[in-house]
């Protein structure tokens, strides 16, 4: 696993990958400034101060975590903005770590996940005057200068359980999760519909592992960091018969890519869907074998939120990444890509369509209201 230094590194890479998803605060959300050249550092930007405080699965997560990260260190790049983070351990560190924000006189504060979610709103209501931005959680009881940054991952994720499901060999894929919480059946539900409506489509049969939508119920591993659980699923699923395998579960899913290596060069044929970022670029081993991710493409909201406070145009609207933003997508196929036929690839373009005209609509009682 990369260490933070390392992060940081690849920090400038990422971002401009990411950046190049061109996404824009707007409809839900406050739009980015206009006419300002890329670059551009607004007027006090060196005196600002942008701080970022990590749930427990770190700043090298591979995931969410490590994209917020990358966001914040573009706006630093590309603002000039001073900044500060804080890398949570334990749920126990939420509080002391927002703490020390606050003692720092951070200007803004990214928290980063929806499990940092009270915490985020109890410091906000005790620091009226700072600014606080949070990525994947969102509540109506949240006070005017919090700004949440959520995404509707399931649209997404219906492409990804349609490509998994026309791309199986064996009739059957699997998704698992971290913890049962809604960032993570938001992707699941998603990939559920995208399967089913394959099957729908095609006169197919391809049968689902790990999780029902109807019921809300499947395997989970209980935590974000427990990647040997994490192996042990991906063995299972693969012993009753999944050859793709989508874990919703940050860290732990680098226990699937263990699992899918073991059982690829053992002889078998079995692929990855990742999620968050784009899990060929980011989690360091097992590349050949992910076949795409599930992608939010934090770091341009990040740092567009922190450009539109140094203007003084901070708003608490929510911001929702969908399709149609270019918020969330699904990953280029890689080294993946001559195993996805031209049909899928054709088929995947008219389900997008279809999916931000409204032809299609992807429902998920995790979906951001």
């Amino acid at each position: 696993m990369r260490n933070l230094n390392a992060v940081r590194r690849s920090a400038g890479l990422s971002a401009v990958l990411l950046g190049a998803s061109a996404l824009v605060l707007a409809g839900c959300g406050a739009p980015p400034a206009e006419n300002e050249p890329a670059g551009t550092a607004p007027a006090g930007a060196s005196d600002y101060l942008g701080c970022i405080v990590s749930d427990a699965g770190g700043f090298d997560d591979r995931s969410f975590n490590q994209s917020s990260y990358e966001g914040l260190m573009k706006a630093k790049e590309d603002l000039g903005i001073q900044t500060r983070e804080a890398e949570s351990k334990a749920e126990t560190d939420f509080v002391p770590n927002l703490d020390s924000m606050m003692q720092a006189g951070c200007d803004l504060t990214l928290t980063v996940g929806f499990l940092l979610g009270d915490a985020t709103k109890e410091t906000a209501a005790a620091n009226p005057d700072r600014h606080f931005a949070i990525v994947d959680y969102t509540d109506p009881e949240f006070t005017d200068n919090v700004k949440p940054i959520v995404y509707d991952t399931a649209q997404a994720a219906f492409l990804a359980g349609y490509l998994a499901a026309g791309t199986s060999g064996t009739g059957k894929v699997a998704t698992y999760g971290g913890v049962q919480i809604p960032t993570v059946t938001i992707f699941m539900d998603g990939f559920a519909d995208g399967v089913k409506y394959y099957n729908e489509q095609n006169n197919a049969n391809v049968e689902l592992l790990g999780w029902n939508k109807e019921a809300q119920n499947g395997t989970f591993v209980g935590n974000f960091d427990d990647q040997g659980k994490g192996k042990i699923n991906t063995r299972n699923f693969i012993n009753e018969g999944a050859d793709v395998v989508m874990p919703v579960a940050g860290p732990v899913g680098l226990g699937t890519l263990d699992a899918v290596i073991e059982a690829n060069n053992a002889g078998k044929d079995v692929k990855v869907v990742w999620v968050d970022a784009d899990g060929y670029e980011t989690a360091g081993k097992g590349e050949e074998f992910i076949l795409t991710s599930v992608m939010k493409l934090m770091g341009q909201a990040v740092e567009d939120v922190i450009r539109t406070d140094l203007e003084g145009k901070f708003d608490n609207t929510p911001y929702v990444g969908t399709l149609e933003n270019g918020g969330v997508a699904l990953a280029p196929f890689h080294d993946q890509e001559k195993n996805v036929p031209d049909e899928l690839k054709s088929g995947l373009e008219t389900i997008k369509a279809d999916i931000i005209s409204g032809k299609i609509k992807v429902e998920s009682e995790a979906s951001p209201k």
